[in-house]
């Protein structure tokens, strides 16, 4: 094992792989090198400081859309992202969170994927490849009101969102695409910190300042001013993308959203 160990660390290469060369090498670290960068599976090791920007996030919903899951599988180049094998093993990884839920990305590429652990099955199909890929993200959400998910652009961005109101998949999925296209830093006013608030107004004041405007005018000012700084940051404040003349929390009505996760490659 500890052979195995040195020849994985030094070739970037999978477990299985790794065990197959040395079987064939007989136990020579050294020729089991060779094999593997023979075969193409060492070129991954040297494309570990690449960067991985394109991929695919994939979503999962159960039928009464009480639970949901996303993944974000990453590789260096769109070719692979396209790939059957690439795509496969999204999928495949996509499943073993559905059926065993882990907490994390860690428990996830952990977890068993046929005869190898799921982080095994990424660093093989990245040693066959020759190309970096990263399993980098994992989300699940939970509710008794609603989930729902949402794949803008073939994948590059998924949302997963709950909403406290059940059997209401056309609302979560609006809310869904909103959070897509507008990419809010936080969900209500309260979250926003007093800092930023604080700093906000500051360069607020400056401006107004500059502008000639009296020190008791300005403070009135900055009330509507950071108002209107809630609605490019918060998401129920935010104009829905439907309808400008409705606000994400108007088009809620009682419903409150209970949670959500984005991922973007």
């Amino acid at each position: 094992m500890e052979i195995i160990k040195n020849l994985r660390e030094q070739s970037g290469a999978g477990i299985v792989d790794c065990k197959t060369a040395l079987t064939e090498a007989g136990g020579d670290l050294t020729v089991a090198m060779e094999i593997l960068r023979k075969k193409g599976i060492a070129k991954a090791g040297k494309r570990a400081e690449r960067e991985t920007s394109q991929g695919i996030i994939k979503a999962w919903v159960s039928p009464d859309q009480r639970r949901g899951h996303l993944i974000e599988l990453r590789a260096e180049t769109d070719f692979v992202a396209r790939n059957e094998q690439f795509q496969g093993l999204a999928d495949n990884i996509l499943q073993v969170l559905v059926d065993h839920q882990p907490s994390d990305l860690a428990g996830l590429l952990n977890l068993s994927l046929g005869s190898q652990t799921v982080r095994e099955a990424v660093d093989n199909l990245s040693g066959v490849i020759g190309e970096k890929i990263v399993l980098s993200n994992c989300a699940t959400l939970t509710s008794q009101g609603t989930v729902a998910a949402y794949l803008h652009a073939g994948g590059s961005i998924g949302v997963l969102v709950a909403i406290s109101q059940a059997e209401s998949g056309d609302l979560a999925k609006d809310i869904a695409m909103q959070i897509a296209a507008s990419n809010p830093r936080y969900l209500t006013p309260d979250q926003v910190p007093m800092t930023e608030i604080e700093k906000e107004k500051e360069i607020y004041r400056e401006q107004l300042s500059q502008e000639g405007k009296p020190a008791e005018i300005i403070e009135k000012i900055l009330a509507g001013k950071i108002n209107r700084y809630f609605t490019e940051v918060c998401l129920t404040k935010q104009e829905f993308i439907k309808d400008e003349q409705q606000t994400i929390e108007q088009i809620l009505g009682g419903a409150v959203i209970e949670k959500y996760y984005r991922f973007q490659l």
